[in-house]
């Protein structure tokens, strides 16, 4: 009988997991919650940060990630992840991603906020993150062992002990459940960023892999570190698109509504300062000033530079009347990136037999306290890697357990009030776990959010209600973190705290710890 190995998303991780399972013979089956190209992935801008310059080396690479890390990373994952993303990005290359070259033909290197040097490649200027999804898929799709299932929802891990059985998930355009049986599950269904009101990620993005862990019973860590980037769209009638940090690292720079630079007041290092400071910086920025938005000005950077090396955010923005090389872009800070996530080892595994996780749904230590900028497609491909290794090796020695499909009747949807739901919560979230949080906020949401997932846990027949399931379990986990965190530090800041960079522990959740004490 052949092995299968299932694997939920279809970004950077989870393709370059199926692409290496397919390559050692199992079939993969690879579940998507739209069409497999809309993802975090595919909407990436500033570039891979990998050591490919001769005036870069492993050292300064790994020194840098640490330091973003405001020491909470774990060394020897950050020092797997910078080691072999030189493999992993040739890999890339090879597979027929390309990358931009400067006048002698050789990789342009760029830098973001926290680089020591330019090491970041990116892709027709500011579409990195394309390059990378349509390369991997167009590999992928040449193995005819792997097969897609787009329009899914992950609702459950099924386990027998702490052993993986099967997965149950919500096909979107039925309405109907399905169950999937593997001898290994892959989780690559990326973060959480989406459950704020300000994001700059697809709304699709609500930790519904690591929700399924956290029920199955896995252990979630660092779940309080949530990255708000420093500079979204902030424009009457325009979505929340993300203005790269690229942009500040070839020379643009904050100012507030007086057309003052402030970023030197708030930190040594200016508009390059670390994500957390400037997102941090802003927020105070606009609370002194009374003011819902500060500027990136570019316009000294020039039309002809702008357009080569930022099409998408040039052409992106002309959509809805600004011309960047003319006028200032009014930004203020969204929520991006999650650096907490389902708890791993070095290898990619969890706490339950036969589960794997890589990316963003993974805490593998890599990150710390705040993502160095660009690091992310990088940890897609380095532990997608090794989470296909470990899968495959897992598999490869263990067949599929007797499986009996589960009895359920899933809640009826009032659609239009989950929604409204959806929506208040989302405020909610952003207002109490945002860029700057107090005590007594995230204790209030805790209260309430707790008792919403336990009146929501069991599955409803629509993927609005798995997502308000999922958004109020997030926001108890989040908040039930960040209040055992006795000190500020990286992208956690509590005013109510001290920021201290002793606070060295880290911070785990389990849900029956949560039951338990809650």
């Amino acid at each position: 009988m052949s092995k299968t190995i299932l694997v939920l998303g279809s970004g950077v991780a989870g393709l370059t997991s199926a692409i290496h399972c397919a390559m050692r013979g199992f079939n993969v089956i690879v579940f998507s919650k739209r069409d497999v190209d809309y993802c975090n992935t595919d909407k990436a801008q500033g570039g891979i940060a990998v050591v490919l310059n001769a005036q870069d080396s492993y050292e300064k690479h790994i020194e840098d990630t640490l330091k973003a890390g405001a020491g909470l990373c774990n060394r020897e994952a950050v020092e797997i992840l910078v080691r072999e993303g030189s493999e992993r990005v040739k890999e890339l290359i090879n597979w027929g991603a390309k990358f931009d070259k400067n006048e002698k033909g050789s990789l342009d290197f760029t830098r973001e906020a926290a680089h020591s040097v330019n090491r970041i490649i990116h892709a027709s200027g500011d579409a990195t993150g394309h390059e990378v999804e349509q390369t991997l898929l167009k590999k992928a799709r040449t193995f005819k062992n792997i097969e897609f299932k787009p329009f899914t929802v992950l609702t459950r891990i099924l386990t027998k002990g702490k052993r993986f059985l099967a997965i149950e998930v919500l096909d979107i355009k039925s309405e109907s459940y399905q169950y999937y049986i593997g001898n290994a599950l892959i989780l690559a269904s990326g973060g959480y960023a989406a459950i704020y009101r300000n994001t700059t990620n697809p709304e699709t993005t609500t930790g519904d892999g690591i929700v399924a862990a956290f029920i199955a019973g896995a252990t979630l860590e660092d779940m309080e570190f949530v990255q708000f980037h420093p500079t979204a769209l902030k424009r009457y009638n325009a979505p929340q698109f993300l203005i790269s940090e690229s942009m500040r690292g070839e020379g643009a720079y904050l100012v507030n509504d007086r057309n003052e630079r402030f970023m030197e007041k708030y930190h040594r290092l200016g508009d390059l300062a670390p994500r957390d400071v400037v997102a941090r910086s802003i927020v105070f920025e606009m609370k002194e000033r009374n003011i819902d938005k500060v500027y990136l000005d570019a316009t000294h950077l020039g039309e002809k530079f702008l357009k080569s090396r930022f099409p998408t955010i040039y052409n992106e923005c002309l959509k809805y009347g600004l011309d960047i090389s003319k006028e200032a872009i009014p930004v203020s800070p969204a929520a991006h990136y999650t650096m907490g996530g389902v708890k791993t080892d070095i290898n990619s595994k969890t706490s339950i037999e036969g589960v794997f996780a890589a990316g963003e749904v993974a805490c593998n230590g890599v990150h710390g306290a705040n993502r160095l900028a660009s690091n992310s497609i990088l940890e897609g491909l380095v532990y997608g890697k090794r989470a296909a290794d470990s899968a495959c090796n897992f598999a490869h020695n263990r067949e599929q357990m007797d499986f009996e499909k589960p009895n359920i009747t899933p809640k009826p949807c009032n659609k239009q009030f989950l929604r409204k739901r959806i929506l208040d919560l989302k405020e909610t979230i952003w207002e109490k776990l945002g860029v700057i949080r107090t005590i007594k906020g995230m204790k209030e949401i805790l209260n309430c959010s707790w008792a919403l997932f336990l009146k929501n846990y069991q599955p409803y027949n629509c993927e609005e209600g798995i997502t308000l399931r999922n958004m109020a379990a997030l926001a108890s986990i989040i908040a039930y973190s960040a209040l055992q965190r006795k000190g500020s530090i990286g992208a956690h800041y509590c005013i109510d705290t001290p920021h201290s960079y002793e606070s060295k522990e880290h911070i785990s959740a389990k849900i029956d710890d949560m039951v338990n004490t809650l």
